[in-house]
């Protein structure tokens, strides 16, 4: 059997990272979106993480898609330029088979090389124990719960906030060149 290859995102595999996110909007609470997006959405999402510099990965075998993984800025605002957001989706019919965790090792292997020094995992329920053990399993820990902050499926939905810390995290500057 062919190995799981993780490798940058293309233009290509737009179609296939439209169809397993979609799934997740339509089907789960892993995102808080209620419209699957269309793949010139993906398109334009995909840019500006890539112009920012972060990752935006697949993972395939044998040229299927199994699951794509990025990071993201946590927040707008310039204060919170070092810290990254992660999402991780898998294509349903390959969940449980290593590849959630060979993008999530992807993507903070690419943002530990970076300027980043904090990544946060924000997570659609807490009853979504996959995603909160596979971010356990790369030392995420637990920061904390906000309750019934969404409204999907018809029920109220949890987030759950995890952090794991780059290299010196917040215990030093960042540098002398970046606005303190």
């Amino acid at each position: 059997m062919e190995q799981l290859c993780v490798r940058p995102s293309t233009e290509k595999d737009l179609a296939e990272i439209t169809r397993i996110y979609a799934h997740y909007v339509q089907h789960s609470t892993a995102t808080f979106e209620l419209e699957p997006p269309s793949i010139d959405e993906m398109a334009k999402r995909r840019a500006n993480i890539l112009a920012l510099g972060l990752p935006h990965l697949v993972a395939e075998r044998g040229g299927t898609i199994f699951g794509y993984a990025y990071a993201s800025t946590y927040r707008p605002r310039p204060g919170y330029r070092f810290t990254v957001e992660d999402s991780v989706y898998i294509d349903p019919q390959h969940v449980g088979h290593g590849c959630g965790q060979a993008l999530l090792a992807a993507v903070i292997e690419l943002c530990e090389q970076g300027p980043w020094r904090q990544m946060i995992a924000v997570i659609g329920g807490s009853d979504n124990t996959a995603s909160i053990r596979l971010h356990e399993r790369f030392g995420f820990r637990h920061i904390g719960t906000l309750s019934s902050v969404g409204f999907k499926l018809n029920r109220w939905v949890d987030t759950v906030l995890m952090q794991r810390e780059f290299g010196s995290g917040g215990t030093a500057s960042p540098g002398n060149q970046e606005k303190q």
